[in-house]
């Protein structure tokens, strides 16, 4: 009696414990098929699009030679480069040489009075600043029409146009050997660099929209070569950046002017305020704080 009930109790255990492990089985099993039939999402894959910059090159009427050189070079290279008409100072009205021009300003900026030449190489390069803004484009490749365009160039160019926030103006040429301040790595080839001193030369560069602004707002009228006032980006906080080595060459065409002749030997009060004003470039250059590489 006694061991009929031991079994009884026994069996009734393994009948809970058989229950059990059916129900956690129903169990795993529902909850199986509710992942299953779930929509399982497709992960999202972000890719930068393709963007194209536009490309202007500044060019006189005259300068049909400069032009179709440049544009045999774009069309090698696969790109679109579209002219900006240059502007030729002695063609400007006078209210418009005063709107963009200041004598007194240069008096006060510069060692020297700017020559003709000068002053409209200053005033196509607002036109393009300004063609810039009467855009939608981000930023606009700015080139003068003595350039010769290297094999990477149009690589770099889509490089930058990747580049975040952070920059108003990247040169494409500079000095062959430059003193780097910081660097990254821009295409496999070239780097993003901080300069030390921003180099002279207008030949080519990358302007964006703050920059434009910057520039209009602040340089005009203008009392300097643009070159010069360029290498001032402390006045104005301009974050001036380039591409080493240089995505540009020079043609031969560069050594004779098309806009100015060549500049008249300087007297002994000249060499003085030239000096003075590259004390006062080596001065905002040290005290200024840099700005910061851009980042993808």
């Amino acid at each position: 009696m006694r061991g009929q009930r031991k079994w009884q109790k026994q069996e009734c255990q393994n009948q809970k414990k058989d229950a059990t492990f059916f129900y956690v089985r129903f169990k795993l099993i529902r909850i199986q098929h509710q992942i299953l039939s779930q929509e399982i999402p497709t992960p999202k894959i972000c890719i930068k699009s393709r963007m194209e910059l536009p490309i202007f090159f500044i060019n006189l009427d005259r300068d049909t030679e400069r032009r179709e050189l440049l544009q045999q070079q774009f069309k090698a290279l696969s790109l679109q480069g579209r002219r900006l008409d240059a502007v030729w100072w002695a063609n400007l009205s006078e209210e418009e040489q005063a709107r963009w021009y200041s004598p007194a300003l240069n008096a006060k900026q510069y060692y020297k009075p700017l020559v003709n030449g000068e002053k409209g190489c200053y005033a196509s390069h607002i036109k393009a600043w300004q063609q810039l803004l009467e855009s939608d484009a981000p930023a606009m490749v700015v080139l003068e029409d003595d350039v010769q365009l290297l094999t990477d160039f149009g690589a770099a160019i889509q490089a930058i146009a990747q580049l975040g926030q952070g920059w108003d103006m990247i040169k494409l040429i500079g000095r062959p050997k430059e003193k780097i301040k910081a660097e990254r790595q821009l295409t496999p080839t070239h780097r993003l660099i901080q300069y030390q001193r921003v180099p002279s030369s207008t030949a080519g560069y990358v302007i964006s929209r703050a920059g434009a602004q910057k520039l209009l707002s602040s340089r005009v009228p203008f009392g300097r070569p643009v070159d010069v006032d360029i290498r001032f980006w402390f006045e104005n906080g301009l974050q001036v950046f380039g591409v080493y080595p240089s995505v540009l060459g020079l043609d031969e065409l560069s050594e004779v002017s098309s806009i100015w002749a060549q500049r008249e030997r300087t007297s002994a009060t000249q060499r003085v305020r030239k000096l003075w004003m590259k004390v006062q470039l080596f001065t905002g250059n040290v005290m200024s704080r840099s700005p910061k590489l851009p980042k993808h």
